[in-house]
């Protein structure tokens, strides 16, 4: 869990960066996604990540992620249009390939194009039906251990569904806390799926591992949406958390039988106090019903939980052990505040 020293690096920060910089040039490190890869074509979007805008476009099947700013007189590349060959810069005309290389500028053409004029980039990886970044100047491809690994997500029987992000006025930390709670069912849960006198948490014990942490929480708190009753008398239902510091985790649902539901949550800091938080979800059961059930059931449940993340302060999560009272049924939520500890973060 202990990262590289920090001394030999001197991150530059993004203008009006929410960040202390030690914590943003940790953060940096890691992968985060930052769109839908069914939103990203020849048309820039745009997007932000640790304060840093970026723009995300496709050019000649590769896929570009920059600061979204021209190199030649600073307008957000996020205003202009794809024109088959890039995006075009919508203040001068500037064309931007793959690779982010300027490859045609309308006032010169006939000029060779310096290379001040060449986006600088950031790695890709498309990944849950995601596109992943990292901001680290010398970050490389991923390797298996860089973006959490979802289970089951290729296993033949089940069906990918990549859900609508959602924008949280809070932070990645308070959010990802949240989604590894399992004290607050009966509270905020009660309209969807849970018992609202139901409350008691039985006994569990995370375990690390070599990313954050583990935890099986077994419990008869069914995962059906209200209405809805499946589980034969007495069920035990297995929740397993696994948690990918710093800000993405997994739930695997044990439905009856062999009934699976995986749930990712990747909670992308969009600053200290912003977060987007994308859920793509594999299942092997009802995959022939629609997804825009999927969707909605998953959009009712986040947004019970987004009205606490919103509503708490200090919006940055607290990483002293003595700035919030902690009970038993907290153990998910003391093992992960350890493991940002760990990472070196400071935390709010």
């Amino acid at each position: 869990m202990a990262t590289a020293p920090l001394a030999s690096f001197e991150p530059v920060l993004p203008h009006g960066c929410t960040f202390t910089p030690q914590d943003w040039a940790i953060l940096s490190r890691q992968w985060y996604p930052v769109a839908l890869a069914r939103e990203v074509g020849e048309a820039p979007i745009k997007a932000r990540l640790l304060d840093q805008p970026l723009v995300l476009y496709r050019a000649q099947d590769a896929l570009v992620i920059a600061p979204d700013r021209c190199p030649h007189r600073g307008v957000p590349l996020s205003m202009g249009r794809g024109n088959g060959r890039g995006v075009e810069c919508p203040y001068h005309g500037l064309t931007f390939g793959a690779g982010g290389r300027c490859v045609h500028v309308p006032a010169q053409p006939q000029r060779s194009i310096p290379a001040q004029f060449h986006l600088h980039t950031y790695p890709a990886v498309e990944r849950y039906g995601l596109i992943w970044t990292c901001l680290d100047p010398a970050a490389t491809a991923p390797d298996t251990d860089a973006i959490i690994a979802m289970p089951h997500w290729d296993e033949a029987g089940f069906q990918q569904i990549v859900c609508p992000w959602i924008d949280i006025r809070g932070s990645a930390g308070r959010q990802m806390e949240g989604f590894l709670d399992v004290a607050h069912f009966a509270f905020i849960h009660s309209e969807s799926f849970a018992d609202p006198d139901n409350a008691q948490v039985p006994d569990y014990r995370p375990r690390r591992t070599a990313q954050g942490f583990e935890a099986e929480y077994w419990s008869n708190v069914a995962n059906y949406p209200k209405g809805v009753d499946k589980a034969p008398p007495g069920f035990r239902w297995l929740r397993h958390f696994r948690c990918h510091v710093p800000f993405t985790a997994t739930l695997e649902v044990h439905f009856p039988g062999d009934d699976r539901l995986v749930i990712l949550n990747a909670a992308s800091p969009v600053s200290a106090t912003e977060t987007r938080l994308f859920v793509p979800i594999a299942r092997n059961f009802d995959t022939d019903q629609p997804v825009q059930g999927v969707y909605d059931f998953n959009r009712q449940v986040f947004e019970e939980d987004r009205a606490m993340v919103e509503a708490q302060w200090p919006a940055q999560l607290p990483l002293d052990p003595s700035a919030e009272a902690h009970l038993t049924a907290d153990m998910s939520s003391m093992f992960y505040r350890r493991a940002l500890r760990d990472l070196g973060l400071c935390g709010g």
